[in-house]
């Protein structure tokens, strides 16, 4: 019987060591999880922010961009069309000046010269105007990218705040679970104050 009390009381003995050390355990350590997690995820908003406020400056650049291409383009078709009915008189000029002075009068040569510097300035308007049209259509599609990207950029703002929340309620979850742990643990070393 005296063997048996003796390997009873071992094990409790041993059974209370490894409580002891358990608790010694729990409270050496830091109450408080290091929140890497949310500070990873704080810096991802930062740098979110960040994208998303120079991606907004490109697009609005852009769009300014857009804004004065199309003054240019809308300014060069009143240019183009103000050449084209020049040329219109012009050619009826020079056929009333041919019919009434013949074909190789001072006034039908005049008519010709004036006809011909007024296709040339038509031709150049054109010229702008097409250059214009190109460079309105690279505009757009810089703005149309510049859009993609603040809308990419929202979403990963979106889906980091997101994962910063979710490892904070992770975070708030272990504190509670640790402070319940602790809290059993004391009542199981000290059960008449439990």
């Amino acid at each position: 019987m005296k063997g048996n009390h003796f390997i009873t009381r071992s094990v409790l003995g041993f059974a209370f060591a490894g409580l002891l050390a358990g608790a010694a355990n729990a409270q050496s350590q830091d109450p408080t999880p290091q929140p890497q997690d949310v500070q990873s995820d704080r810096k991802d908003i930062r740098q979110d922010k960040k994208d998303l406020t120079k991606d907004r400056a490109d697009r609005n650049q852009d769009q300014r961009d857009i804004n004065h291409d199309r003054r240019d383009l809308n300014k060069d078709r009143v240019d183009r069309n103000q050449d084209q009915r020049d040329i219109n008189r012009d050619k009826n000029q020079l056929a009333r000046d041919d019919k009434k002075f013949g074909d190789n009068s001072a006034q039908a040569q005049a008519d010709r010269k004036d006809l011909h510097n007024d296709r040339v300035d038509r031709n150049k308007d054109q010229r702008d105007i097409n250059h214009d049209r190109a460079d309105l259509n690279k505009d757009r599609a810089d703005r149309n990218q510049d859009q993609r990207d603040i809308n990419k950029d929202k979403r990963d703002l979106h889906s980091d705040r997101q994962d910063r929340n979710k490892d904070q309620r992770d975070i708030n979850k272990d504190k509670r679970d640790l402070h319940k742990d602790r809290r059993g643990l004391h009542r199981n070393l000290h059960p008449k104050h439990g």
